[in-house]
């Protein structure tokens, strides 16, 4: 199984889709550092030579910030939002959606598990 940025990546697989389990690198940053590296995207990764792996991992290095580095930038990004307290940092804190989606209904991935309030069933004296 090769290794490219500290990422074990799937070696059946044609390269294009095996350098999209690198946390940061997508189908269009795939296709651009094959492009750059002059490697066809069908090969397979177990079919790449030491120099064609060494090329990818060079390019990935030059000119990507992936991995631990991607996540910690993003963690420091959304901590800044948190700090300044802007809506988008109470969004974050709170646990809710922060791109505008709705919440009376869905959102449940970001809220958690329904939480059932009891409501007001049948009070007497009421007209």
């Amino acid at each position: 199984m090769p290794r490219i940025a500290g990422t074990d990546i799937p070696d059946n697989k044609p390269v294009r889709i095996s350098l999209r389990y690198i946390y940061g690198i997508g189908p269009s940053h795939s296709d651009k550092i094959l492009k750059a590296a002059d490697i066809d995207g069908q090969t397979r990764a177990n079919k790449l030579t030491e120099d064609q792996l060494a090329q990818i991992a060079n390019i990935i290095d030059g000119g990507y910030i992936v991995e631990g580095a991607l996540r910690r930038a993003i963690g420091q990004n959304i901590a800044r939002l948190r700090d300044i307290r802007c809506y988008r940092g109470d969004r974050h804190r709170r646990g809710l959606p922060v791109h505008g989606q709705r919440t009376k209904t869905n959102a449940r991935t970001r809220k958690g598990r329904k939480k059932t309030v009891a409501g007001k069933k049948g009070v007497k004296g009421m007209k």
